[in-house]
């Protein structure tokens, strides 16, 4: 699976956002800079879109183009479209 094999990657990615997030939380508890706050989301942002590109890219690798099944294709197709219609509401 995809994941495990990126599991270190998309960890250290996870991490990074993790720690945007706490930037941010300090910036609003100490009533930071109002441009340093849309910033810092920016930043969150970026980070977790390019987090799910990177989960979609290995997605769609392993399960729609490696995978020899047709029918296996298209229910990890069905999957991924609906995750990413829900993404971009």
């Amino acid at each position: 699976m995809h994941t495990i094999k990126e599991k270190a990657k998309l960890l250290t990615r996870v991490r990074r956002i993790q720690g945007q997030a706490a930037a941010l939380e300090r910036q609003l508890d100490n009533e930071g800079d109002c441009t340093a706050v849309l910033q810092q989301t920016a930043a969150i942002r970026g980070a977790v879109n390019g987090l799910m590109a990177a989960i979609i890219e290995g997605h769609l690798t392993d399960h729609l183009v490696k995978e020899p099944e047709l029918e296996q294709r298209q229910q990890d197709l069905d999957a991924v479209l609906q995750v990413i219609k829900s993404y971009l509401k």
